[in-house]
């Protein structure tokens, strides 16, 4: 039990397994992929999963009442985006250019260019509109160029300065 507990298993060890990962994917720190069904999960190009997502192809909820346990495929499109702790269930598919909100449960299939969010995860928007929305927002709240992040040695004055204007409100950053 210890062995597997402290085990860290990297993307080829998935791979090797038959989970598939698509092309310019990024992979943020602490995602965990369901590595006992590996092999039904399915990622597509330009996805993009943030900190600590779950992605689950079974689901042990009937184990101890059926004897079985339920398990599904899990199919992520091209472009799709999904938040920092968000946790897709089994038989989910999250249809191209979607975006799941950080910490959502996806329990059924997110369709083409759809935003969902929530707990279970419910449609709040269309990727269009949002996109729509974020232009018109270009306009009006703060915007910062590459120097101010860490990338490119972001100075005490800019940081204060950024703390300061963000203040209850959000921003852009390059």
């Amino acid at each position: 039990m210890r062995k597997w507990i402290l085990e860290e298993l990297w993307l080829d060890d998935y791979v090797k397994l038959g989970m598939k990962i698509g092309g310019n994917c990024s992979i943020q720190p602490g995602v965990i992929f369901d590595y006992s069904h590996c092999w039904l999960i399915s990622i597509g190009n330009n996805v993009t999963i943030a900190p600590h997502v779950y992605i689950l192809a079974h689901d042990a909820s009937t184990k101890l009442i059926t004897g079985y346990t339920k398990i599904g495929c899990v199919t992520i499109e091209d472009d799709v985006f999904i938040g920092a702790r968000a946790v897709i269930m089994p038989g989910v598919i999250l249809g191209k250019g979607s975006i799941i909100a950080a910490g959502s449960v996806v329990t059924k299939s997110v369709t083409e260019g759809c935003i969902v969010a929530g707990n279970p995860a419910k449609v709040i928007s269309t990727v269009e509109d949002y996109i729509a929305k974020s232009r018109k927002l270009l306009e009006v709240i703060p915007k910062y160029d590459e120097s101010y992040t860490l990338r490119g040695e972001i100075s005490k004055v800019q940081r204060e300065s950024m703390s300061q204007a963000l203040r209850g409100t959000n921003g852009f950053i390059r």
